[in-house]
């Protein structure tokens, strides 16, 4: 109970210190509250990140694998050439992977498509109708092509919400015409909108046809060759097995036997989740250190104004052991000054960086939280700087002779 009492007081006494020298103390705190709200923004902002990728890959299947062609080489740095993936080698991994529920041929060019006096560039993409259930795309207006469309080659296309907006405005698109190179193209859907991929990319800005049709007049390419296949595990459990069949499969067409390396690569979501998470590890730990200098200079700037503090009330300091204190009750009164003046720092930095993460979350529409850990990781830094930087202009203060204390003007 007396240790309380004594707390209480050497807070009382830290508040009329600042409330002396409001300007002061102000400056002092400055350096500690951006390092505080840096520390706080950094958080949220990883823990939003992390959440937003996490959202981003669960929308795009996170039981979906893709395979790609790769160059190989055969000795040294000699190179074999690109890997060759075809329609056929989808048809075999979705026959014989067990654990494979759903695969769609891959192929991609940009180009400009025109709609009356309007045009825009975009990235045209040729699939089969897995595609929309492997990636989850669905046809907002309108409706996919058939398979007798995919067979026949058929001139049509579905439009990404993006393109809409360039060519059509506010008119309906189903049913118009497009031209993409020398070929008219009819609209016969719109996808309903997706947003940003976790790699950048608008996934609103795309026109999807059919494989066949791409193959045949957008990019002609040798007979079912395509840029990548796109597989949908049978669930997020077994999408190591099914990595391990398509590899198996694959070398066994492509007549490619261990321990030669493969022309191709089978990645998956959670491969691409480590990469992007790995990413803004290394952001989050840059930002980190900036904010971990400027706490540093704001601790400095405590420890500077204290021991001034120190110098300029060495008489005040004489008359308490005069009457009666003890060493510890000196030590004591500075660092409690030295706390408080972190926490405010601390508490006006947590502040700002609240107001801060709410401004971004409506600008960058991101799900932004500021977990429970990261208040109490900057009161917590906050007192910590208080402590250590305060204790030496403390200590000075403590060890002050009493006699020669009063001497001082």
């Amino acid at each position: 109970m007396h240790a309380i009492r004594m707390i209480g007081a050497a807070v009382k006494l830290a508040l009329r210190a600042v409330a002396r020298a409001k300007l002061r103390a102000s400056l002092t705190v400055l350096g500690i509250l951006i390092g505080v709200a840096a520390v706080v923004l950094v958080t949220a902002l990883g823990t939003g990140a992390r959440e937003r990728i996490a959202q981003q890959i669960e929308e795009m299947g996170s039981n979906t694998l893709y395979i790609f062609p790769q160059p190989t080489q055969t000795s040294g740095a000699k190179s074999k050439g690109v890997g060759r993936l075809t329609e056929a080698d989808g048809r075999a991994i979705l026959r014989e992977a067990t654990s494979v529920v759903a695969l769609a041929p891959f192929s991609s060019t940009q180009a400009q498509v025109v709609f009356g006096d309007r045009n825009t560039a975009t990235t045209i993409m040729g699939s089969n109708l897995s595609y929309f259930a492997v990636r989850k795309f669905t046809v907002a207006r309108g409706s996919p092509w058939t398979e007798a469309d995919e067979r026949s080659k058929a001139k049509v296309v579905i439009l990404g919400v993006r393109v809409v907006e360039h060519l059509f405005g506010n008119q309906d698109p189903i049913g118009a015409v497009v031209r993409i190179g020398r070929h008219p193209y009819r609209v016969i859907g719109v996808l309903a909108p997706k947003g940003p991929s976790p790699f950048g990319e608008d996934q609103d800005d795309r026109i999807i046809l059919p494989g066949s049709t791409f193959r045949a007049r957008v990019r002609p390419a040798g007979v079912d060759r395509v840029d990548m296949l796109i597989a949908s595990a049978s669930s997020a459990e077994t999408v190591g097995r099914a990595q391990q069949q398509i590899e198996q499969i694959l070398r066994q067409r492509h007549g490619i036997v261990d321990p030669e390396p493969a022309d191709f690569t089978v990645r998956t979501q959670a491969e691409f989740r480590r990469t992007q998470e790995g990413i803004y590890a290394i952001l989050s730990t840059l930002l980190l250190s900036v904010a971990a200098v400027s706490l540093f200079v704001g601790g400095i700037g405590v420890m500077n104004i204290m021991l001034v503090s120190v110098t300029e009330r060495t008489r005040e300091i004489g008359i308490r052991m005069a009457i009666g204190a003890r060493e510890g009750d000196i030590l004591l009164q500075f660092l409690v000054e030295a706390i408080v003046l972190s926490l405010l720092g601390g508490l006006a930095g947590t502040l700002l960086a609240l107001g801060a993460i709410h401004g971004f979350r409506k600008v960058l529409d991101w799900p932004m939280r500021l977990p429970s850990q990261a208040l109490l990781l900057a009161l917590v830094t906050s007192l910590g700087i208080g402590v250590v930087f305060g204790f030496l202009p403390a200590r000075r203060a403590a060890r002050l002779d009493p006699i020669e204390a009063l001497r001082q003007d």
